[in-house]
């Protein structure tokens, strides 16, 4: 699985709706992204994520740390 915001590979599925077959949870460990089954493509498909919203590498390894 691949995510719609960093394009990492490092993303899977986390959980599944109490109703099967319903939806599943996602989520990135990378940029830790989350998204439901049913969100429309452009929170889903990598290629229809909005690119103002994207992350890169570097902007993950470059982002201010919270202490």
């Amino acid at each position: 699985m691949i995510c719609p915001r960093c394009r990492s590979t490092e993303a899977g599925t986390v959980a599944h709706s109490p109703v099967a077959g319903h939806w599943t949870m996602n989520s990135c460990s990378v940029c830790w992204y989350a998204w439901r089954s049913t969100e429309p493509a452009t929170a889903t498909d990598p290629d229809a994520y909005p690119v103002e919203f994207r992350l890169t590498a570097e902007d993950i390894t470059t982002a201010p740390r919270l202490v």
